[in-house]
This record gives structure tokens, C-alpha cells and sequence, in this order.
């Protein structure tokens, strides 16, 4: 995320909304760390978590903005062992937020000066990539037991740059990255989720018949290639005018319009599940032209795809 962009909002609609499928429902906890973040901050997730009852079953480890540096440290790996412990000790599946890694970062590299360290890249300490992966790594689940973490750890790019060194080293360790906006924030779409550049890295083991729906991978990737299709042709209508585009290209940009405006676009307070969101992704491929979907299955075209009337 990059500051001032609603990435709280987000973390704490994804632990008010998250839950369980099957016969563990009820075996779900939250664990929420506050690493030098300011009181506000914290007091929004507390009250959100108290106004929808998941305080409940949410553990909360706050380090404010003026507590010190090595008590920020130490917080998200004391909120990972109290993770541990609910998961693999309890048999809990545990939800853990960490905001924000960009100030467990700082405080590292202030620590690493003080010790006359040999400073890294943009002064972090050179170890910085191991350190992160020793927080990042202990998301998952042990063999034999029935527990399980799952990990968001929330990082603002310091001057949305994505090549800095914290969310630079973060994307090689963890498994995916929902990266957030600041042009389709401008626009008012909420969470402003950039789409092209965020990704799953486990997703293929995770979705399709049994998990999800069957036509949930197709239906995935033929949404992400005509909304990239579409924000091209976006780009040449801006440069070139509305008359050099063809009429496929014309409904590919109306595509993205619609896509941000309703697929992304989902608001703080709605909870829309997976088969909800499927068939919305369906109704604005309907946009296009049959001929156009080359990356979903024909069995599924004809089972899933809206009849158009007349």
C-alpha cells in the first residue's frame, strides 16, 4: 500500500469477514499486531473489531508510534508465537495481521546503527532479507497437526515505490501480494486493488472443483487478460481518440470501466462470496463478444455465460 490509502480498511474487512469453511467453522481466531503505528490507527481496528463481535476471538498486540524501538521488534514475533500456539497447540485456524512492516523495518535499521552495523541498501542492515523471511516463514500449518496460520503482513511503500527495499525483499518471500492503488483510489473505487500486479502464487492449489468452482481458473484468467486488454486500449483512446479503436476494442475499455466499477469495487460493509463474485465476473464477460473468451473451456461458456436476450 502507500500512505494514506485505505489499506486499514481493508486488513480489518478481511478479519471481520473471514471465516472458516466445514466443520471447523467455529475454530477461528484473530491475531492482530500493531507495530509503530499511531493511536488512531490502532483505536480503528479495536473499535471495528468490537463493533462486529470479532473482538471475541481477536488477540491484540499494539506497539504505538511512541513506544520504543526494540519493543517493535520484538511485536510480531511475540503475535506469531501466540499465532503458534492457538494453531498447533489448540487446533485453531488463526488469521494474523501485521501493520505495519514498513516501521518494524525502520526500527531494525535504527537498532543496526546504533550497534555500528554495516549498513545494506538505502542503510537497512544486510540482513534484512533473512529477518523479514523469519516473520514472513512462519505462516502455515505443521504436519500432523490440524491448526493453521494464515498471514497478511501490511507494508506502505515508502514513496509508492515498489523497488524499495522492504516491499522489494517481502514480494521474494511471501506467496502473493494484493497491491493497492492510488489511481483507482482518485477514482472512489473501494479497496482501490491494482489488479495487474497483484498476485497469487498458490492460488492454482487452492481453487477449482471441490475448493471453489469449476470454472473458477478460466473464468480467473480470461477476467485478467481482458481487463489488461482493456486498459491498453484505455490508454491508446487517451492518445490516439476514440475513432482508431475497432468495436471490439471499444467493448474491451468499456470492459475495464465496468470491471473496476463493479468487480473491484465492492465497499467496506458488502460480503460477497466466491460464487457471487464468479458470477459477476461472468455477467461482464458477457460484454464481450462470444469469440473473444479463448481462455475458459466451451462446456463452460455454454453452462455459465448469460443468454443474451433476443
Amino acid at each position: 500500500s502507500g500512505s494514506g490509502l485505505p489499506h486499514a480498511a481493508l486488513a480489518a474487512q478481511i478479519a471481520r469477514q473471514a471465516k472458516v469453511l466445514g466443520d471447523d467453522a467455529g475454530n477461528f481466531a484473530v491475531v492482530f499486531a500493531a507495530i509503530g503505528i499511531t493511536f488512531e490507527e490502532s483505536d480503528f481496528f479495536v473499535q471495528e473489531f468490537r463493533r462486529t463481535g470479532a473482538i471475541d476471538r481477536t488477540v491484540l498486540f499494539t506497539n504505538l508510534a511512541n513506544d520504543p524501538a526494540v519493543e517493535r521488534i520484538a511485536t510480531p514475533r511475540m503475535a506469531l508465537t501466540a499465532a503458534e500456539y492457538l494453531a498447533f497447540e489448540k487446533d485453531m485456524h488463526v488469521l494474523v495481521i501485521l501493520t505495519d512492516i514498513t516501521n518494524y523495518a525502520e526500527a531494525l535499521r535504527e537498532v543496526s546503527a546504533a550497534k555500528k552495523e554495516v549498513p545494506g541498501r538505502r542503510g537497512y542492515p544486510g540482513y534484512l532479507y533473512t529477518n523479514l523471511a523469519t516473520i514472513y516463514e512462519r505462516a502455515g500449518r505443521q504436519m500432523g497437526k490440524k491448526g493453521s496460520i494464515t498471514l497478511i503482513p501490511i507494508l506502505t511503500m515508502p514513496e509508492d515505490d515498489k523497488t524499495h527495499p522492504i516491499p522489494d525483499l517481502t514480494g521474494y518471500i511471501t506467496e502473493g501480494q494484493i497491491i493497492l492503488s492510488r489511481e483507482l483510489f482518485r477514482k472512489g473505487i473501494n479497496p482501490p486493488v491494482d489488479v495487474l500486479p497483484s498476485l497469487s502464487r498458490l492460488k492454482d492449489k487452492g481453487i477449482g472443483v471441490g475448493r471453489t468452482r469449476e470454472d473458477h481458473a478460466g473464468t480467473m484468467n480470461q477476467l485478467f487478460a481482458a481487463y489488461a486488454t482493456g486498459k491498453e486500449n484505455k490508454e491508446l483512446m487517451s492518445i490516439l481518440g476514440e475513432a482508431a479503436l475497432s468495436p471490439t476494442d471499444l467493448l474491451y475499455a468499456k470492459f475495464a470501466d465496468e470491471f473496476e466499477k463493479r468487480y473491484v469495487a465492492q465497499g467496506s460493509e458488502e460480503n460477497r462470496s466466491i460464487e457471487e463474485t464468479l458470477d459477476l465476473g461472468w455477467e461482464l464477460l458477457s460484454i464481450l463478444p462470444k469469440s473473444e473468451l479463448k481462455r475458459i473451456k466451451p462446456e463452460f461458456i455454454e453452462k455459465y455465460l448469460p443468454k443474451k436476450e433476443g
